[in-house]
């Protein structure tokens, strides 16, 4: 018989958390989750009472992602824990005032990282666990109006990097989950716009244009894939979520690689 796992959920409530939640749940594990908002997690707290704990830290708050990260320990040890909380900034570079940027960052950037510092101890003592760090399909490269959104998931990608190398000696390991876009609520309830400037208004236009208004997949198709990445004995640095990402990725990665070949002969008059 398996032993139920705990996982540790952070922006647990909607969209890709909630489901993972639920898949952990039906497996039998169980779940302490992390939310502002705990309205719409009654319905699992109502059916499983004894295997879901409900917390509601501000991420962005050191201290108190310690206090819940400690409590969560009390279960006996971590197995999986889920950094997924985030929030987008939609809007043009120029236009981002100071406080929507560090708004961005202090939840996508600095909130997982508290959540990471709070729990290497744990792990480091018990010899085990698993790191999964939600960042973006789109952390190998900015796009228009999106780039602080994008700029702090690939803080926390690079960072995740470095993370695994160094708790890899303790038996833990970090997977960089990179997901598409889901039918989340993270670009209605979960976006800050910035002001639009007029001479964006083209580009808007044309950025509208090209994303168009095709239904997002449900994030309850991620989670099988996550279910079975957090059940892996040795599992990837690095994971996309979705075929349709998979691709785009494939695309921009073999645009950049020609980029570089085609800049090839200037890069290799600098000796360094």
């Amino acid at each position: 018989m398996t032993t139920a796992r705990v996982w540790f959920i952070t922006g647990a409530s909607r969209g890709l958390g909630r489901a993972f939640t639920g898949a952990a749940l039906a497996a039998g594990d169980r779940v302490v989750a992390t939310t502002r908002d705990l309205g719409p997690l009654t319905d699992l707290a109502a059916a499983h009472p004894d295997r879901l704990v409900l917390l509601t830290p501000d991420v962005r708050d050191r201290a108190a992602v310690q206090k819940v990260v400690d409590r969560a320990a009390a279960f006996g040890q971590l197995d999986v824990v889920v950094n997924n909380a985030g929030t987008m900034l939609l809007g043009m570079v120029e236009e981002a005032t100071e406080e929507q940027i560090r708004a961005q960052f202090d939840v996508n950037f600095f909130g997982a990282v508290w959540v990471a510092q709070a729990v290497v101890p744990h792990l480091r003592a018990q010899g085990s666990g698993h790191i999964l760090q939600v960042t973006s399909m789109g952390t190998g490269g900015g796009v228009a109006s999106a780039g602080f959104y994008a700029a702090s998931k690939s803080a926390l990608d690079s960072l995740s990097q470095a993370l695994a190398m160094e708790v890899a000696p303790f038996g833990i390991k970090v997977t960089i989950v990179q997901p598409g876009g889901y039918g989340t609520d993270l670009f209605t309830r979960g976006t800050t716009a910035t002001r639009p400037h007029p001479e964006y208004e083209q580009l808007r236009a044309q950025l509208a244009e090209m994303w168009g208004e095709d239904a997002s997949p449900d994030p309850s198709t991620a989670a099988p894939v996550v279910m079975e990445l957090a059940g892996l004995a040795e599992p990837p640095l690095r994971l996309i979520v979705g075929a349709v990402s998979y691709d785009m990725v494939q695309r921009m990665d073999q645009a950049r690689t020609a980029e570089y070949r085609a800049w090839e002969y200037l890069s290799r008059k600098a000796p360094g």
